[in-house]
């Protein structure tokens, strides 16, 4: 075989015997004589050759075939289809069975038959007359052997893989698709949309089912697969050859089992944990949501305010149901979900049907409906007589935080201590209570729930259903008189009270002696007027509440209940 352009060494002998018959003419021009043998140009050869055409194997390839003189008698490219055989077992001319051998894929070949290797001294009807030589134009566009198995090689791949894909699972994968020689016939990104798909339970041709065997989410892979693993003879419509090797390059971009639970990894948990997230309670959290590869398709911290909602009540997916329980405030995990936990099949506007999700969670505060407000007592003094409760007025410092430690609001930023009146509706209903039954000097941390907070709706810097921790400290303590009194005695009343007010014992009790009698009750502790407003003038509004007849004083007969007139009802009157 004469070989032109080829690595391979040349037959020395058959040189030399074509040397000696050009030097034995006697024509002026050199002339080899009749071929004995096949002449092979490889006038253009792939840099890559990782395979080449041996006896046995079967090879498709185009071809234009011609006389010497150019004349054109055949040629698989104006037939619209490339010739598919075996090598060496006689299925072609013999001196094309010899003049494909070592050639790679995308090689282009002028090989050049004697007539005794191709049609010989019969011809083949009106086409090729006897004894003519024959000459090939061959590119080769594959290469396979029945032996053949799948071939993979991986191009890429994640530092850490926790899970292969194994047979029964659902995947969801990119790819692009060629035929050996480089064509392209199908890519899922010209589509814009994954495959997705079960492994190893007859829903892919054989040898894809094998090749992703094994691969990793974000992992990329080239398979080869053979055409008895692929499309045998009858190919794939117009794009996939009969007996077709095919290649694909794979990226893994999700994997799950139908059988998979939600996975949880724990990334990081509070010091102290005293309670932990149940079924009915109320959760605000943030979260960054993605997809297996890594890339993102939602997150609470874009929009600045974290997702609430009761847990275990199917306000949420079923799987994030499931992976909000066990939770401390504070705490961090990641959970997957797979898609029959999630979104499923269907998917949604941004999440593709069966997409596994993963979200990386940070649990702000947690409260439940049945909530109480929760007091601990940091520090008491030892002498406590005296302790605060409804309609006291008292003076306290606070902080006011979030769960997560964000200060909201301090009295420390305020030039004077808040002063507040003990139920009277002047503060949220939780902190009035955490702030009864106090000492001068105590200090408590209370944690507030929302719904005795700043509930749904929240407030200013407040965000909604938020839980409020506070650190209270009691710093002053009025004793306070019921809602609606300016004036309480602490024990019985004198009786008769007129004689105990007039002093003087004039009979009467104007003003000045009115107020002194009030004051010294007060000194003396038998009575107390209500603290946190002008004591002179509380007195006066008690003096003309008295004074019935407005003659600036007061006298025995005054001192009677006052009855409204449409009512048989008596009015109080702090004396």
């Amino acid at each position: 075989i004469y070989i032109y352009g080829a690595k391979e060494h040349t037959d020395k002998r058959s040189i030399f015997a074509l040397i000696l018959l050009c030097v034995t003419v006697t024509h002026v021009s050199c002339s080899p004589g009749p071929l004995e043998d096949v002449v092979i140009d490889r006038y253009d050869i792939p840099r890559v050759c990782p395979r080449e055409v041996q006896t046995g194997d079967f090879v498709r390839y185009h071809y234009n075939g011609t006389f010497t003189d150019g004349k054109k008698f055949d040629s698989s490219h104006q037939r619209g289809a490339p010739f598919s055989g075996q090598v060496g077992l006689g299925r072609l001319i013999t001196g094309l069975d010899r003049g494909v051998q070592g050639m790679c894929v995308n090689e282009r070949r002028k090989v050049t038959v004697p007539p005794h290797l191709a049609y010989g001294s019969i011809g083949a009807g009106d086409v090729i007359p006897a004894d003519t030589v024959l000459v090939f134009d061959v590119v080769l566009l594959d290469i396979w052997n029945t032996e053949d198995k799948v071939q993979t090689r991986t191009l890429s791949k994640p530092q850490s893989c926790k899970r292969l894909v194994e047979a029964t699972d659902f995947i969801r994968y990119h790819y692009n698709g060629t035929l050996l020689n480089g064509v392209p016939f199908d890519s899922s990104h010209s589509r814009n949309g994954t495959y997705d798909t079960y492994v190893g339970m007859g829903y892919l041709i054989k040898g894809m089912d094998e090749g992703l065997i094994g691969m990793c989410v974000g992992e990329t892979r080239t398979i080869i697969i053979p055409p008895f693993l692929a499309y045998e003879e009858k190919g794939y419509g117009t794009v996939i050859p009969s007996q077709a090797t095919l290649v694909f390059e794979v990226f893994m971009i999700d994997l799950f089992n139908p059988k998979d639970d939600i996975a949880v990894v724990v990334k990081e948990v509070p010091k102290t944990c005293t309670r932990k997230t149940v079924v009915g309670d109320y959760i605000r959290y943030h979260y960054n949501g993605t997809f297996q590869d890594g890339s993102g398709f939602d997150t609470s911290y874009q929009r600045n305010s974290t997702y609430n909602t009761y847990i275990g009540m199917g306000y949420v997916i079923q799987g994030m149901d499931k992976a909000l329980q066990g939770l401390c405030i504070g705490e961090k995990r990641r959970v997957i979900l797979p898609p029959h936990m999630a979104y499923g099949e269907k998917g949604t506007d941004i999440i593709p049907g069966s997409a596994v999700l993963v979200f990386d969670i940070h649990v702000i505060d947690f409260h439940n409906p049945k909530d109480l407000t929760e007091i601990k007592v940091i520090s008491k003094p030892k002498k406590c007589n005296l302790t605060s409760e409804v309609d006291d007025l008292i003076q306290y410092r606070y902080n006011c935080s979030l769960m997560d430690g964000t200060l909201l609001y301090s009295s420390d930023h305020y030039e004077n201590a808040p002063i507040t009146t003990l139920g009277a509706n002047k503060v949220i209903e939780g902190l009035d209570e955490g702030l009864r039954g106090m000492c001068v000097g105590e200090k408590r941390v209370v944690i507030v729930p929302p719904h005795l907070g700043h509930g749904e709706n929240g407030a200013k810097g407040v965000p909604s259903s938020a839980v409020l921790n506070f650190e209270l400290e009691l710093l002053d303590l009025q004793k306070g008189v019921p809602d609606g009194y300016m004036f309480v005695w602490l024990g019985d009343s004198p009786d008769p009270l007129f004689p105990a007010m007039d002093l003087n014992k004039d009979l009467s009790v104007p003003l000045e002696e009115f107020t002194a009698f009030i004051n010294l009750q007060v000194a003396e502790g038998t009575g107390r007027l209500r603290p946190g407003m002008d004591a002179d003038g509380i007195i006066k509004d008690m003096f003309n509440n008295q004074d019935r007849n407005r003659d600036g004083k007061i006298v025995a007969e005054e001192l009677k209940l006052k009855v409204e007139e449409d009512s048989d009802k008596a009015r109080h009157e702090e004396l």
